[in-house]
């Protein structure tokens, strides 16, 4: 009926629950999974120097995608 594949199928479908579950444990677990992602994956991946350095004024504003003549 979808035009799509049984595999399709169940990818969206298990796409889909896990939503549901995500949605079902709120904020507080979303936000306690970001913290451990960071923590495994972000964090270790910087080199140490670069770890707890604050940005300068010249590198926000680079990341923002400010130029010598504004945005």
């Amino acid at each position: 009926m979808a035009g799509e594949t049984k595999t399709e199928a169940i990818r969206k479908a298990l796409a889909e629950r896990h939503e549901r579950l995500l949605q079902e444990l709120g904020p507080l677990a979303r936000a306690d999974r970001l913290r451990g992602f960071f923590a495994e994956e972000i964090w270790p991946a910087l080199p140490p120097k670069e770890r707890g350095r604050p940005l300068s004024k010249r590198e926000r504003e680079r990341i923002l995608g400010y130029g010598e003549k504004g945005v």
